[in-house]
């Protein structure tokens, strides 16, 4: 079978940037031999880097320095892109399509420099917030109760202008909406449906809403944690289905959270086992031409608009 992926985030740039492993083929949740599986295949790596237990600015660039030679090392297997075009280059070549975000404007300083050197340097979307909060704004994990602060407004305002996606995986509930008033697409890397589990993580169903009407995503987390009781693919299914029945067809992705989760949803230990959950929409029913949509087309639509 066939399979389109593009998955909006992952992790693993940090994990062989700390345990010295290869991309191209690892123990990991994921690798570049695996994603040979999938056609086209795309993916969001995030550079992250706590900030409680480290210089952030630092380590990032250090983990840029890394993700950039692991794929100078792999040219037959991936190709960093920027843009639409050049992914669809990579396709045409049997690569995957690897385009780079931030997990945490810490690692940028937080401030519009920072963000300016970092698009130069390939990135093309940015979580405000990780779980603290910062100068930009609130986290839903640290003073939840703070929106976008002045110097946030002007962040995001830069990202518009740039071309680079703020991403509202962690960022508080307040500051959403903050975003959501000052214009533009409405983008969410990895967050579930909060009406399906109610966890701080997930999106309310006004947020979602929000999203669909920006032209926005929401890519599925298959962090077992966010999901709820007893996770497998089924319950995948059902933050999906939540999300569809708002009007979501075009407004659903995959954000897997790969490397970056310690549960995933019984059945699935890997990037190996996507073809899994894809199957298991087929059996609830579900046409080939909207997974191939939540699977691949809504978030490459996306980067169309945004990055070309």
């Amino acid at each position: 079978m066939n399979i389109p992926l593009f998955d909006a985030h992952c992790d693993t740039a940090l994990c062989i940037f700390q345990q010295g492993k290869p991309l191209r083929e690892n123990d990991l949740h994921t690798d570049l031999m695996r994603r040979r599986a999938f056609s086209p295949c795309a993916q969001f790596f995030a550079l992250f880097s706590d900030a409680g237990e480290c210089d952030p600015e630092k380590n990032f660039r250090s983990e840029l320095k890394n993700i950039k030679a692991e794929a100078a090392k792999n040219p037959d297997l991936v190709s960093l892109c920027k843009n639409s075009g050049e992914a669809k280059e990579a396709f045409k070549a049997g690569k995957t399509a690897a385009f780079l975000s931030v997990e945490g404007a810490e690692q940028l300083g937080c401030s519009v420099e920072g963000l300016e050197w970092a698009y130069a340097e390939g990135v093309r979307a940015v979580n405000l917030t990780w779980n603290y909060a910062n100068s930009l704004s609130g986290s839903n994990a640290d003073r939840p109760e703070e929106g976008l602060t002045e110097k946030g407004r002007a962040f995001v305002r830069r990202c518009r202008e740039l071309g680079v996606l703020p991403d509202m995986s962690h960022i508080s509930e307040k500051a959403f909406w903050d975003v959501y008033e000052s214009g533009g697409v409405m983008f969410a890397s990895h967050s579930n449906s909060k009406s399906v589990y109610c966890h701080r993580r997930n999106l309310t169903d006004e947020q979602f809403a929000a999203i669909i009407e920006t032209g926005g995503v929401a890519g599925l987390n298959l962090y077992a944690e966010f999901l709820g009781e007893n996770a497998a693919c089924d319950t995948v299914i059902a933050h999906a289905e939540r999300f569809l029945s708002l009007g979501g067809e075009k407004a659903v992705a995959i954000g897997a959270d790969l490397d970056g989760c310690d549960a995933l949803p019984e059945g699935i230990s890997g990037i190996q086992d996507m073809e899994k959950l894809y199957e298991a929409f087929l059996r609830k029913n579900y046409s080939e031409s909207l997974l191939r949509d939540i699977f691949f087309n809504n978030l490459f639509n996306l980067i169309e608009r945004t990055f070309d």
